[in-house]
């Protein structure tokens, strides 16, 4: 098999409500979508999620990453190895540019997988997946009356692990975690780099009167010796999430006990760049989140199980898996969506590549 050539579209689906947190509010996707397609009629999909305040990129940045490496990429990559040596060769630009290399390497690795009849998992040297997936309930920054409605249906359908997004109104976000009583659930709280000083943040946080585990990106990014203060001080661990975006940046972390770092497959580059993290991480003995971009289809979702899958020893929570639960329509024929507490199981787990049905007709060229 050889790669013909890539190709590059959008996928701008309307959500069925707004999300909102302290960095941004969204109402529809904006996701790349990449289509490989080799000289023998088959065809791989990819997906990225550009997100400025994430990791700086654009939707029109990537589009234009991709198209100026996509005939280079068509004619090195082979299999797996070759795909690895490229973004080995090409590590800082893909840096710049995660979101956009995640949907070239999710689409080269499902048309690998259906090439060898395999599912991905084999490409990348990850045992396949087996049993379910737990994800964890996320509350967004919503008015209150919104809020405990979207709670209250978490609830029934028996979720137990909860994400709340906070606003720094100590008000509105101690009314946030009333709603959790004394019942047996488990919070942590997501700040968006809310604050820039760590005495306010800390203030915030013990006044709130406890009861959450951790606290995700409380400061700028980056800010760590902050972002340690804040966990000694309020007892709780740290997530690293626009903090940490490869894993040549977990070297020289003390205390691997603060802190859980989340992998979300598009701003890390890619499911390659993924599990280096995780396997990072793990060997420092730091817990993992295996996170997801707001407004994710199945492309991402499928490839987050494989992170799921290779870090289930430090695994502390698992996020996304919305599919038509917010999209109003998937790009996927079956959406990959949670269900009854949170859980997720994978329909069939040998289908070649990502094993999904991709409905191209809703593709916008890029």
């Amino acid at each position: 098999m050889r790669i013909e050539r890539l190709d590059v579209y959008s996928f701008p689906v309307p959500f069925k409500a707004v999300f909102r947190h302290a960095s941004a509010s969204r109402s529809r996707a904006e996701n790349l979508i990449v289509a490989a397609r080799s000289d023998d009629g088959l065809t791989g999909y990819g997906e990225g999620c550009p997100r400025d305040y994430v990791t700086g990129e654009t939707a029109e940045g990537g589009a234009a990453f991709i198209r100026r490496h996509a005939q280079a990429i068509a004619d090195a990559v082979t299999d797996g190895a070759s795909l690895r040596a490229w973004a080995d060769a090409h590590r800082e630009e893909i840096d710049e540019h995660p979101a956009a290399f995640c949907a070239i390497e999710l689409a080269v690795l499902d048309l690998l997988g259906k090439a060898a009849e395999a599912p991905v998992e084999d490409i990348v040297g990850v045992p396949r997946l087996d049993g379910s997936f737990t994800y964890s309930a996320v509350l967004g920054d919503s008015p209150y009356l919104v809020y405990r409605l979207q709670h209250f249906r978490y609830r029934r359908k028996g979720f137990t692990d909860f994400k709340v997004k906070v606003s720094g109104d100590l008000g509105r976000d101690r009314r946030k975690l009333r709603v959790f009583g004394n019942k047996q659930m488990r919070v942590r709280l997501d700040a968006n780099n809310l604050w820039a000083d760590a005495d306010e943040c800390i203030e915030h946080l013990n006044a709130l009167g406890g009861g959450v585990f951790a606290v995700e990106e409380p400061l700028t990014a980056g800010d760590l010796a902050g972002f340690e203060r804040v966990s000694e001080e309020c007892g709780v661990r740290i997530i690293l999430d626009e903090s940490l975006l490869r894993a040549s940046q977990l070297d020289g972390f003390g205390s691997p006990e603060r802190w859980i770092v989340n992998v979300r497959v598009s701003k890390m580059g890619g499911i390659g760049r993924s599990l280096e993290v995780v396997e990072r991480a793990a060997s420092l003995g730091m817990g993992v989140i295996v996170g997801a971009q707001v407004g994710e289809t199945s492309i991402l979702t499928r490839a987050g199980l494989t992170g799921m899958q290779a870090a289930r020893p430090v695994l502390a929570a698992s996020e996304g898996a919305f599919g038509t639960h917010l999209l109003r329509e998937d790009l996927t024929m079956e959406s990959l969506m949670f269900g009854d507490g949170g859980v997720l199981t994978l329909p069939d787990a040998s289908a070649p590549g990502l094993g999904l049905s991709v409905r191209e007709g809703m593709l916008v060229v890029a």
